[in-house]
């Protein structure tokens, strides 16, 4: 499962592996108020927006009642933790069988391998995935078929969910602002993923949307 934003949207018309990373995923899905948003004027009315953090957080409700366990991957070693501490303060009966912080940069091959045989090893049902967009689902696109688990990209909900990131307030994220939010907490490193690519999406939105009145 991969969530998509505006900035995927982008990204995958410019990156042909991306795009077919995003097109090999069983479910990708409307992770961003402008792609709702768009999906609802192109005919599916009822489409709301799935946003990582809530979804993880339901998703480990349902498998803390289901006994299904999970492996966290990505984010570094002290996020991990902090998650770990926050999932079982919350959700005391969560099977939680592993957690890996692979290397910032491209894991080698024999890194990468080690880390498949371990999340196998442990029986994981789910498996979370954190590592950032594309390399998160270029990594679910490679491997999707060898771990025997349902792999989820949930993209930062790490770190909001370890409080290493603070969420917007309720009010921004109904109304579609939560990248507002992020970039005023981060702006060195998301300046050119707001700016530049919400314009871009929007630009493309507006064409399509022109192409298809026409």
């Amino acid at each position: 499962m991969c969530l998509c934003n505006s900035h995927s949207v982008v990204e995958a018309q410019r990156n042909q592996a991306f795009a077919r990373a995003l097109a090999s995923a069983s479910l990708a899905l409307p992770d961003g108020a402008p792609v709702a948003w768009m999906l609802r004027r192109l005919g599916h009315a009822r489409q709301p927006r799935i946003n990582g953090p809530d979804l993880m957080w339901e998703l480990c409700a349902r498998f803390e009642q289901a006994g299904i366990s999970v492996f966290l991957y990505g984010s570094t070693e002290e996020t991990l933790e902090r998650l770990r501490r926050n999932l079982f303060a919350r959700f005391p009966a969560l099977r939680i069988v592993g957690a890996i912080s692979p290397p910032f940069g491209d894991a080698d091959a024999e890194t990468n391998a080690s880390h498949l045989d371990a999340i196998r090893r442990s029986g994981a049902g789910a498996v979370f995935i954190g590592l950032g967009c594309p390399k998160q689902e270029k990594w679910l696109a490679s491997h999707g078929a060898d771990l025997g688990a349902v792999l989820l990209g949930v993209g930062a909900a790490f770190d909001f969910h370890a409080g290493t990131l603070k969420r917007a307030p309720l009010w921004m994220r109904r109304a579609g602002l939560e990248w507002l939010h992020r970039l005023a907490v981060e702006p060195r490193r998301l300046w050119k993923r707001y700016l530049v690519t919400n314009t871009q999406f929007v630009l493309a939105a507006s064409r399509q949307l022109l192409e298809r009145r026409a």
